[in-house]
């Protein structure tokens, strides 16, 4: 049942570009071939598996965190649990990382990656769905510093491209159409 659920939300997406549509039918494929779709055990088993990122945005901007174990700046987020909604791991995590109760701006994700991470637990495939959730530049969030070194709002000409996840240009590009489609 929840990998039915989980097929309809990546189908729901609708792709921004080739490489997204690539990483949506590489998504699907995977759902349909009955492999495990979720992380049973740290870092890498299975060595492809779903995460739920939850990007903060206010305005024209979006929280970052300086991730450990990735060296990179990414988005928020988190490994989605055997049998739990992508939806519910972006809630989830949002609490855990953040201590915020998340408002989701859009009911869907609204955009798609397949990752290799980097970093010291590189190797793996992260298939991510990116949920966005409303932030406030102005409100003073605590972090898990166990997973983070910081957090900080970007602009997307401040992001530091080359220690980042490899798809936020992308991602803002994909986020202007979405507002611009529910005049947010």
């Amino acid at each position: 049942m929840i990998r039915e659920t989980i097929k309809q939300q990546v189908q729901s997406i609708e792709p921004l570009d080739d490489i997204e549509r690539n990483h949506k039918q590489d998504c699907l494929d995977w759902i349909d071939s009955g492999a495990e779709l979720c992380r049973i055990s740290k870092p890498d088993n299975p060595p492809k598996h779903l995460v739920s990122y939850f990007v903060l945005v206010d305005e024209d901007e979006i929280l970052l965190v300086d991730h450990i174990n990735a060296q990179l700046w990414l988005p928020t987020g988190g490994h989605v649990d055997v049998g739990e909604h992508p939806k519910q791991a972006a809630i989830r995590e949002a609490k855990e990382e953040l201590g915020i109760n998340a408002e989701l701006l859009y009911e869907n994700p609204i955009f798609i990656t397949v990752t290799k991470t980097v970093g010291l637990t590189s190797g793996h495939t992260d298939v991510s769905l990116w949920y966005v959730i409303k932030g406030s530049k102005n409100h003073n969030y605590t972090y898990d510093n166990s997973e983070f070194h910081s957090i900080k709002w970007f602009k997307l000409n401040e992001i530091p491209i080359d220690k980042s996840e490899p798809n936020l240009s992308r991602f803002f590009q994909k986020l202007a159409l979405a507002k611009c489609s529910l005049k947010i």
